[in-house]
């Protein structure tokens, strides 16, 4: 386990509009307000064609294949996340949201594209004081929180 600690700066209450993709539209804002390192609750809809990233095709493989599901219809979300900087100091989002419609629930990562279905609401709590960071480890390729 690695660990740092920050402290609570601004809240953020953001409603997303019809259409917009979530993690541009957050990072983009993350940059305009100055924020480097943040937490983030979601709920709302996902349109129809949101693209989720919903695991590795093979759990313990040197090669890691991201699989990916469509949203065929219109599902309401609830998700959690944090902003962390990456090595040239952008921030990244990094989210997972649970989608439901019905009876079924997929439950991914939204950078492959989750647009907005008429309203998403985020609340956006800044960690201010942070020392983490999302680096590349190169045995899997990912940029990971280093705290």
């Amino acid at each position: 386990m690695k660990y740092s600690q920050a402290r609570q700066g601004r809240i953020f209450v953001i409603r997303l509009e019809d259409g917009d993709v979530v993690h541009e539209v957050i990072e983009n804002f993350a940059m305009q307000q100055s924020i480097s390192a943040a937490t983030l609750i979601v709920l709302g809809c996902a349109d129809e064609g949101s693209t989720l990233v919903v695991g590795p095709r093979e759990g313990r493989t040197l090669t890691i294949e991201p699989m990916t599901h469509i949203l065929q219809n219109v599902h309401e979300v609830a998700g959690v996340g944090t902003i962390f900087p990456d090595d040239e100091g952008r921030p990244v989002l990094h989210v997972h949201v649970a989608c439901g419609r019905r009876a079924e629930t997929t439950t991914g990562c939204v950078r492959r594209g989750v647009r907005v279905w008429h309203v998403m609401e985020v609340i956006l709590f800044e960690l201010l004081d942070s020392t983490g960071a999302r680096l590349l480890e190169a045995a899997s390729g990912f940029k990971l929180l280093n705290p």
